[in-house]
């Protein structure tokens, strides 16, 4: 492997109708600024390069070197407007490993490339499945679902990867994600076989990000960047498959237009249906939208149909692998903390927590910590509320 084989991080832009998602900028701010960091450490000049794929998207290149692009690439087409797996995996295929557009972006190591150096896609319904089918048409690596990026130069054994002796691994992408606890990271690394045996370079090293983890970088027009059209080309057997109608499904529970989210998680246990029950009554009274935690999701606890369907929901699921809110007001009954769930919150202004465990981490990360039972603390607080409610109407 050479300098030149595999530069740059490449980003796959994510719009609906010439709308950028949020997740799109808040990819492109991260790798603005690791690729920053990573050039200044290496003493090199790699490039943020946004993907865009779509039809009229001609004025959105701007907008994306404005947030941090180095470069964009776009495909502007009628048979790009909506996704098709298979047509956007051999487009984003077709970009990420021709010489010409590196030319464009990089002429010193134009002849040289191979393949981008790492790529980032969404996590999200989109571009979970393109990931997958895009890294498995190049034959390397993908890590899901992943909220923290580092970049560094490791030390590695491993039997196969190595054969068995210590190399070094320069420029790595280390991929973490909260384990299902939520309160471990896992680690996720791709690696080149660079045992002489079964010799073979895994590039890009590639993931699907968390949308809602990483800050935008304010936007500014006085960035320059390189806008480069490509024009894809197309199997005339893929065309086959034609999009004729299309509606956008929206998440049923409404957090956003709530200022208060009661949210609970495995606390419950002890009584699980009369304890949603209660938390049902307390949201009732505070005009709130209920959350739970991921467990939750996965139905640990026996209760009635009616219950289940309408709250052990991934729908209902606040953190990492679920929504991120910020009401004014935040209950978090019988939740741990983990940091999972963390993330998914914590920007909300005020937030109570109720556990009988006073060492929860959900203690460190609220305004008001009520050390108690869930059965024995609620109701005092829906008596309250509704006195204080009358106070109010006198």
């Amino acid at each position: 492997m050479t300098e030149g084989d595999y530069r740059h991080v490449y980003i796959i832009i994510e719009h609906e109708e010439g709308k950028i998602l949020q997740v799109s900028l808040e990819m492109l701010g991260e790798a603005r600024r690791i690729l920053d960091d990573f050039n200044k450490k290496y003493s090199s000049n790699e490039k943020v390069v946004a993907v865009l794929l779509g039809y009229n998207v001609k004025e959105i290149p701007k907008i994306l070197i404005e947030h941090g692009a180095d470069a964009v690439i776009y495909a502007d087409s009628q048979e790009l407007r909506y996704v098709r797996n298979t047509i956007h995996t051999k487009v984003i295929a077709q970009i990420a490993s021709d010489r010409d557009v590196a030319a464009n972006i990089e002429p010193e190591y134009a002849t040289q490339f191979k393949r981008p150096r790492y790529m980032f896609f969404a996590a999200d319904s989109i571009g979970r499945h393109l990931s997958a089918t895009v890294l498995a048409h190049m034959d390397s690596g993908l890590a899901s679902d992943i909220n923290k990026l580092v970049i560094g130069d490791l030390q590695i054994t491993h039997q196969n990867k190595t054969g068995g002796k210590p190399l070094t691994y320069e420029k790595t992408l280390e991929m973490y994600r909260p384990d299902f606890s939520g309160f471990l990271w896992t680690t996720i690394l791709c690696l080149d076989n660079k045992n002489p045996a079964i010799q073979k370079d895994y590039h890009p090293q590639a993931c699907s990000i968390i949308p809602g983890v990483f800050e935008i970088i304010p936007s500014d027009p006085s960035r320059d960047g390189k806008i480069i059209e490509y024009t894809p080309k197309f199997d005339e057997e893929d065309l086959k498959v034609r999009i004729i109608d299309r509606k956008i499904i929206k998440s049923e529970i409404d957090f956003d237009s709530h200022k208060a989210i009661v949210s609970f998680g495995r606390g419950i246990k002890d009584s699980p249906e009369q304890n949603i029950k209660l938390i049902e009554q307390l949201a009732a009274e505070l005009d709130a939208q209920i959350g739970i935690s991921l467990p939750l999701s996965k139905k640990p606890f026996s209760v009635s149909q009616t219950v289940d369907s309408t709250y052990l929901i991934p729908d209902r699921v606040i953190g990492i692998s679920g929504r991120k809110v910020a009401p004014k007001l935040y209950i978090a009954v019988g939740i741990s903390g983990a940091m999972q769930h963390i993330s998914g919150m914590k920007d909300s202004e005020f937030i109570i927590a109720i556990n009988p465990d006073e060492n929860a981490l959900m203690k460190d990360e609220c305004d008001i910590f009520i050390k108690g039972r869930m059965e024995d603390v609620i109701p005092v607080l829906i008596e309250e509320i509704r006195k204080q409610k009358q106070v109010v109407q006198a």
